[in-house]
């Protein structure tokens, strides 16, 4: 079993974002990265079928050189080999970052290691675009499933389930596949100090992808207003209770 799995640097999640001066980009001088949470639960079910079924487990990514670091992380955690698809300046379009993708994937398959599953998380944590995972499985021609959070693997075959407010659906697809998981998919391991020093061991490829001029074009970023915060004092003691009463009535809090 030989699987792929996709992850993006992004800043740490909870972090105050800044805007740089032209607002084209995030100022990043004061920021820690790391890679989406769903991402993490991708990394830990690839390693988790590997430790089963046997296979390599390949972590890719498509950013700056800065992006070794969580690509590392991710070999620290079980994965066997790397691959920086490495581009400098500002973040590519979907469109574009899903071509390197496939054209990283096609080569991989010329070269005799083609992918029995290709994962991704369900989006990013930064632009949460939800679009990756769905436009390599269509330019590869391959079934895809999105959005999931358990995954059975039986011969050639894969179960996926998807969480909605009713239970669970459940897909089946023939392998080659793709999908794109979510948190809670797994409890994701730390790295242990061993898998840390045996990470920059492992085979790690670098290549720089080429692309067109086309696709989207960022023009500026924003940042949402802060979200303002009353509070209505209601009275004090005894002669507040009227008041109380009539606020939940209008909250229809009231039987």
């Amino acid at each position: 079993m030989n699987i792929l799995v996709c992850v993006k640097r992004v800043p740490d999640t909870g972090a105050k974002l800044l805007l740089s001066e032209d607002e084209r980009s995030v100022d990043t001088r004061r920021l820690g990265f790391t890679i989406s949470p769903h991402e993490e639960c991708a990394v830990e079910e690839a390693v988790q079928i590997i430790e089963r079924e046997g296979g390599e487990g390949v972590v890719l990514t498509l950013g700056p050189s800065e992006a070794e670091e969580q690509l590392l992380d991710s070999l620290a955690r079980g994965m066997d080999r790397a691959i920086l698809l490495e581009i400098e300046g500002e973040e590519w379009d979907p469109q574009r970052t899903a071509d390197a993708i496939v054209g990283s994937v096609r080569r991989e398959a010329d070269a005799g290691h083609a992918y029995d599953l290709i994962m991704f998380g369900n989006e990013s944590a930064d632009s949460g675009g939800f679009q990756i995972g769905v436009r390599v499985a269509h330019a590869l021609g391959l079934p895809c499933v999105t959005g999931i959070k358990g995954i059975d693997i039986s011969g050639g075959t894969l179960e996926a389930k998807r969480e909605i407010a009713a239970g669970w659906e459940v897909y089946e697809v023939p392998l080659p596949a793709v999908v794109t998981t979510k948190e809670g998919l797994n409890l994701p391991r730390f790295p242990s100090l061993r898998g840390t020093m045996g990470a920059k061991k492992k085979p790690f490829d670098r290549s720089s992808p080429s692309h067109d001029e086309g696709g989207l074009r960022l023009q500026r970023l924003s940042q949402p207003p802060d979200q303002g915060k009353e509070v209505e004092i209601l009275g004090e003691g005894p002669a507040a209770a009227p008041r109380i009463v009539e606020l939940l009535e209008k909250l229809e809090l009231l039987g």
